[in-house]
């Protein structure tokens, strides 16, 4: 049995729905396996906030029960479990965005991405650890503890999904939901060897997700394999009248984009202003091996230039803030949440108000409401706000520029391998330049996808390759994608996981072979 277990954590998502559906092994069996590995490692990954059980348990035995008696269509991904990002509201669990203003908080709706999950019978094993309202790199400014890095627990997992990244990663969970303002689905991607997607801006609806900045938000896939992510996105994506951003158009045709297998005759542009000086020696190797492996495999590798990509970070972080001081301007004390009675003095809403944000907030969040409020005050707005949504229209320009020269773009997705816990906490500009690549797709709304790329010489530690394609070309990163890890695993002698310590207790050998 415990063979077994072992088995099928490290089955892909794609493989186990093949299993399942051809009854080799039941649902129930592979949801207690991965409930079984959570009891066993997150005590030391963290990964987890809520683990689902019961419900989880519950949804697989529906799904034997209807294989059993036959008659019923079931989805592809059916019975194939799944942890949800503790951004996105769900019944019957709570659902705390990492922070002690929502500690305990219950939702009395679904998020519709849930609501789909469900319907695909996907057992759903619990919720994942970020940074308090998704703002962080490395989900240290979790109210709740930090994430761990499963290649090394002294290392951040990224952030601020690094709850997602980190439980696929240690086979918590064979997939994951995440959501990416400014790289949160992505880095935490490249730094534990995952694949992270960031779908097209309004390709999946980001109704029930906790709005941190409405504008730039998306929920994403997060898995071990680009295939996974494709299937996964499948089920999430699509128009919702709940969400007034929602695309109308169909993305239907990722899962066979990531099947088809050949790159050839397509020109692959590298971003000047992405790679090169300011990043670790290890991640511009991995990157020039995988653009030489694509050129063999018959890409045309051109350079690109995308001039105002250096002002990106700046107005991320003017407009980022501004939204994040109007979106979380709900959490007050008084109709949901935390509430925190002044000590003395008069009981006003204001000083309710004061004391419950105060008490509730972490210093991340009240750094970055105190910024975007600042921005957007009388005075100041078309100097900062103003100033840097036209910038956000540069970057577009940029990309559609690059877009005319190349089908798709590629860089490393962030600078540097993982780093360890604490190091850059005290210094918010170093943890914030974590994003540079991660954060250009965002303010233009393209899809962006992350995939393991190997290991870095200095550490041994993941290094991520990012492609970025035109709006609504998601299919286009699945394709290239799907190519680039099956040469690289060819070339690894299997999943870059594989190589993985388990949970620090290994040394992994780190080279030019990788």
């Amino acid at each position: 049995m415990t063979e077994l277990k072992n088995e099928l954590i490290h089955h892909s998502a794609a493989d186990l729905a093949a299993k399942l559906a051809a009854r080799e092994v039941s649902a129930v069996e592979v949801t207690q396996a991965h409930l079984d590995r959570i009891a066993d490692v997150d005590g030391q990954v963290n990964a987890f906030l809520h683990v689902n059980s019961e419900e989880a348990l519950a949804v697989a035995a529906e799904v034997d029960a209807a294989r059993a008696a036959g008659g019923e269509e079931l989805h592809a991904l059916a019975g194939v479990p799944i942890a949800v990002k503790d951004l996105i509201v769900t019944i019957g669990q709570p659902t705390t965005a990492g922070s002690k203003i929502l500690e305990g908080w219950h939702s009395p709706y679904d998020a519709t991405v849930v609501k789909k999950l469900r319907a695909a019978k996907m057992p759903i094993l619990g919720k994942t650890n970020l940074d308090e309202f998704a703002m962080g790199s490395s989900t240290e400014h979790s109210a709740f503890g930090p994430t761990r890095n499963p290649w090394d627990l002294e290392r951040i997992p990224g952030g601020s999904g690094g709850g997602s990244a980190a439980a696929v990663a240690a086979f918590e969970a064979p997939l994951a939901l995440g959501t990416d303002t400014g790289g949160s689905i992505r880095q935490p991607g490249a730094v534990t060897g995952t694949v992270g997607m960031k779908p097209t801006y309004g390709a999946v609806s980001r109704y029930g997700a906790i709005a941190m900045a409405s504008s730039l938000d998306q929920i994403g896939p997060v898995s071990r394999t680009v295939l996974d992510s494709a299937l996964l996105q499948e089920v999430i994506g699509g128009h919702d009248p709940f969400d007034s951003t929602s695309l109308t158009d169909p993305f239907n045709n990722l899962v066979a984009a990531a099947r088809l297998g050949n790159v050839a005759g397509m020109k692959i542009g590298i971003i000047k202003e992405l790679h090169g000086e300011g990043y670790q020696a290890g991640v511009e190797n991995r990157f020039n091996e995988s653009l030489q492996l694509l050129k063999d495999a018959g890409a045309e590798i051109v350079e690109v230039s995308c001039p105002n990509l250096k002002y990106a970070l700046g107005a991320y972080y003017l407009i980022m803030p501004s939204e994040v001081s109007s979106n979380l301007a709900k959490f007050d004390g008084v109709r949901f949440g935390l509430r925190v009675l002044p000590k003395d003095g008069p009981m006003t809403i204001e000083r309710v108000m004061g004391a419950t944000r105060a008490a509730g907030f972490g210093d991340e969040v009240k750094r970055r409401i105190i910024l975007g409020t600042y921005a957007l005050s009388a005075g100041y707005y078309d100097a900062y706000y103003g100033s840097a949504q036209k910038v956000r229209t540069l970057i577009q320009r940029d990309f559609d520029a690059a877009f005319a020269q190349a089908d798709v773009l590629i860089s490393p997705t962030a600078p540097t391998t993982a780093f360890k816990l604490g190091e850059k906490l005290d210094d918010p500009l170093a943890m914030y330049l974590n994003d540079v690549a991660t954060i250009p797709a965002n303010l233009a709304g393209i899809p962006g996808l992350s995939l393991p790329g190997g290991l870095a010489d200095e550490d041994g530690l993941p290094v991520g390759i990012q492609l970025l394609a035109p709006a609504r070309e998601d299919a286009q990163l699945y394709r290239v994608g799907a190519v680039l890890e099956s040469i690289l695993e060819e070339k690894w002698g299997g999943p870059m996981l594989a190589q993985a310590p388990v949970l620090g207790s290994a040394s992994t050998t780190a080279g030019g072979s990788n």
